[in-house]
């Protein structure tokens, strides 16, 4: 039964056109609005579009789309907001190692660029869990 159900998904995935509303280049011309607030706040950033991309209905929401051993044994169910919000919680430490590491550029300071790169291992090992949830985007 799970192999019709995969097949099914796969099937209405194929009709979904590939098609961009605006190119890298010219998206802050296109849309700034989104634009800065993608740069300031990446992590809202993030969930919305994944939530766009369950088209709203976070009872579709599951960890790794569906595709992996874990898939729906996460307890993703019961408080799928909080889930998907982990998703963005990535970009938040790769943010925090970021400015950090300006400051320590600022300041010299050999303390602040060990907390730079403590932050960037951690948004790295964050990388490592999530990024296989926001590939997928479990839609049918």
């Amino acid at each position: 039964m799970v192999g019709k159900e995969k097949l099914e998904k796969m099937e209405a995935r194929r009709s979904f056109r590939n098609l961009w509303h605006a190119s890298l280049m010219r998206t802050p011309i296109d849309d700034p609005t989104y634009c800065c607030f993608a740069l300031w706040c990446g992590p809202c950033a993030s969930y919305l579009l994944r939530k766009r991309a369950l088209r709203d209905d976070m009872s579709r929401y599951e960890c790794c789309g569906g595709y992996m051993p874990c898939s729906g044994k996460c307890g993703e169910s019961k408080c799928p907001e909080l889930c998907l919000c982990s998703e963005g919680t990535m970009v938040c430490f790769q943010s925090l190692a970021c400015i950090f590491a300006l400051l320590a550029m600022i300041t010299g300071i050999d303390e602040v660029e060990d907390m730079a790169q403590l932050l960037d291992c951690i948004a790295d090992m964050i990388a490592c869990v999530v990024c296989p949830c926001m590939q997928v985007s479990g839609i049918p």
